[in-house]
């Protein structure tokens, strides 16, 4: 079977050689040489199910903290915003949340339910619990997998898997023991916390995020993770890199540790001022940051 009969005899939104642009937060990159956003959990079985095994995949959920090459994605991309998008409270704190959501609706959820307060964080991370799954993603002092008490996924066979927290290894912006499967819920457990204060700590979260970070401009969020004991952002700016530009990619004035995309920018532009940021960095201060952004796809 072709993958033009396969996604057509699907349910969800399959497209050839679509442009990953405004797909992701930087606003740039290739195409995808397929993207498909799955009618549902079932659809999305089905489809795991049928694609081939040498085909590449890749899932992209609010595409916030990702940099696809000019050249494209030379596989499957998987649009999970706007498809796995169901959310329910249990009670006792606990809610189960599918990938798709986004993290600050979740935050939103968990405050009219009286559990805002831990939750806060979540309005702070631009993306979707997918993706914060994928990377233990934080934000002001609070990290995902804290909350997480269970987990649903779907392996390259659309076989589901329930798999409890304990079974993985997770740090700092990082998550060990996903054998090639993809997350496809949560259940997560926050303690209570008055409403009103809920709403207040989400309030301010968004308050400081706008204070700190270019909102209303295309980036990526954090580009690289924070060294032990150490700011990514501090050692960047200490660099002298703020406001530096590399064609049309260029390191916020507002925070060293995001890089602005102007139109006309490539995706190549952003990649050679990473590297420059890194090796600044190793000369000023002795310190390899480890880029936080997931660059995919290939060069033009």
């Amino acid at each position: 079977m072709t993958a033009v009969n396969l996604i057509s005899g699907l349910r969800g939104r399959g497209w050839a050689a679509k442009s990953l642009a405004d797909h992701v937060s930087l606003r740039l990159g290739g195409r995808a040489r397929w993207l498909y956003q799955p009618a549902d959990l079932e659809d999305l079985q089905h489809l795991l199910a049928a694609w081939p095994e040498h085909e590449s995949l890749f899932f992209l959920g609010l595409g916030s903290n990702v940099l696809v090459r000019d050249g494209g994605f030379p596989g499957l991309v998987v649009l999970m915003h706007g498809a796995l998008n169901g959310m329910r409270y249990e009670g006792e704190g606990r809610f189960y949340c599918e990938a798709g959501v986004s993290c600050a609706r979740l935050a939103r959820q968990a405050a009219r339910e009286g559990f805002g307060q831990a939750a806060a964080f979540l309005a702070g991370i631009p993306g979707t619990l997918g993706g914060a799954l994928a990377m233990n993603a934080g934000a002001f002092g609070g990290e995902t997998w804290s909350f997480v008490e269970a987990v649903a996924m779907v392996d390259r066979q659309g076989q589901t898997i329930l798999r409890h927290r304990e079974t993985f290894t997770v740090g700092y912006r990082r998550v060990e023991g996903l054998y090639g499967a993809w997350f496809t819920g949560a259940w997560l457990r926050f303690p209570p916390s008055d409403p009103h204060e809920g709403q207040q700590a989400i309030r301010q979260v968004l308050r400081e995020r706008a204070a700190r970070q270019p909102l209303g401009q295309p980036s990526c969020g954090s580009v690289f993770k924070n060294p032990p004991g150490e700011s990514a952002g501090r050692l960047l700016e200490q660099a002298g890199l703020k406001g530096y530009q590399r064609g049309g990619a260029r390191v916020s004035l507002k925070h060293a540790n995001f890089i602005t995309t102007s139109p006309g920018a490539r995706a190549e532009d952003v990649e050679e001022l990473m590297i420059h940021m890194q090796e600044s960095v190793v000369r000023r201060c002795g310190v390899l940051l480890e880029p936080e952004v997931r660059v995919v796809g290939e060069a033009a």
